[in-house]
């Protein structure tokens, strides 16, 4: 019964979260919008309380960013900072790391990148290339590699850095997790041209023999698997929870211009040619919410693997829903659904993103195929 109904502290939560975001109507990240949230524990809530965080997990987190994408107002970052790089940091990092980010994180003073795409890798996280070596000489790593659509690096202080070494027993290389500062000497980035409206750029990478520290490196070295799916679920979570937030907020545009918009003296949301598919954009919402408090609540049980699984099906679920519900909106408000006074049609965009990123919807139903059916690959 928890997995379906929340309890009044989540529903206090989201009623305070929802108030907030819509006091602070077209704020951004660029206005402070970041800083006034962390203000209030929502940036840093499910991170550990023993570093400043709020204590919750990442059913919280999500439901936070579920509430701002709902008001207008979704902070992308939340999927990277606290819900990536913190989790990982939470859970594996050393006791020096977690003194030193965690409590920054929390408070929203420092924000932390993502880097795990590469040109040539896409989607399989195999045939990562970017590699770490140690110097024998002083001890320290030495990365050299590139990286593609990283959310956020101009305004995060390090980032999260996906490489791998080479196991000196296989001979293999191996994932490992490097927190990269962004003056590194040999780190540089470019800006990709976006047709995507959002406050947050996205960069290319290149790590040209960038010197770290050996302490850069997350936690143990035979640990970085671990560590990408404990920060690859919440990742996908959160995406399905920025997803819904947008969709809800499509809808509830859509169903106030079809609740006062007359047509021969009559409503347009009286119609069944209007107000079905509507119907039908919250049905779609409301199961994908659904599947990713299960996820949520699986992931901060403990259960990686059943968390591995409802994550992937959120995030479909929820990339699904947010399309056709902003599709739905825009529809639904014709020719205004276009215009800037609505601000529907850069959702147009925005709603793909959820299809394609962090993974796309081929490569989920490929894992649902694989692992949930059992059915043979084809690679």
């Amino acid at each position: 019964m928890t997995t379906l109904i929340e309890s009044d502290e989540h529903k206090a939560l989201r009623m305070a979260v929802s108030s907030f975001a819509r006091s602070h109507a077209h704020a951004t990240q660029d206005d402070g919008l970041w800083q006034a949230a962390a203000k209030l524990g929502y940036i840093g809530v499910n991170l550990p309380e023993a570093y400043g965080g709020g204590g919750g997990g990442i059913t919280e987190l999500s439901l936070v960013l579920e509430e701002m994408g709902a008001a207008g107002n979704p902070l992308l970052m939340m999927i990277v900072s606290p819900a990536i790089c913190g989790t990982v940091i939470a859970r594996f990092g050393t006791e020096a790391q977690k003194q030193e980010w965690l409590p920054a994180l929390a408070d929203g003073s420092r924000l932390m990148a993502f880097g795990i795409t590469e040109p040539d890798a896409g989607s399989n996280s195999h045939r990562i290339t970017t590699t770490a070596r140690r110097d024998p000489a002083s001890g320290d790593w030495l990365l050299t590699g590139r990286k593609v659509f990283v959310s956020g690096v101009d305004i995060a202080d390090a980032t999260l850095i996906v490489g791998r070494t080479e196991d000196a027993r296989t001979g293999r290389l191996k994932p490992c997790l490097f927190i990269v500062p962004r003056d590194a000497p040999g780190f540089t980035r470019r800006r990709i041209d976006m047709e995507l409206d959002s406050v947050e750029k996205q960069f290319e990478l290149v790590l040209d023999d960038v010197r770290l520290p050996a302490r850069a490196l997350v936690g143990e070295e035979d640990a970085g698997l671990l560590q990408l799916f404990a920060g690859l679920n919440p990742e996908r979570v959160m995406t399905a929870a920025f997803a819904i937030g947008m969709g809800r907020h499509a809808l509830s545009r859509a169903v106030e211009y079809a609740r006062e918009r007359t047509v021969w003296d009559t409503p347009i949301g009286a119609h069944q040619a209007i107000a079905h598919p509507l119907a039908q954009a919250h049905i779609d919402l409301e199961l994908a919410r659904l599947m990713m408090q299960k996820a949520a609540l699986l992931y901060d049980a403990g259960d990686d693997a059943g968390a591995g699984e409802a994550a992937n099906m959120a995030k479909y679920a929820a990339g699904e829903a947010c399309v056709k519900a902003v599709d739905q909106a825009v529809h639904t408000l014709g020719g205004n659904g276009l215009t800037r006074e609505f601000g529907l049609a850069r959702l147009i965009t925005a709603s793909r993103v959820a299809r394609i990123a962090p993974v796309s919807r081929e490569m989920i139903l490929n894992y649902v195929s694989h692992q949930t059916l059992g059915l043979p690959r084809s690679y």
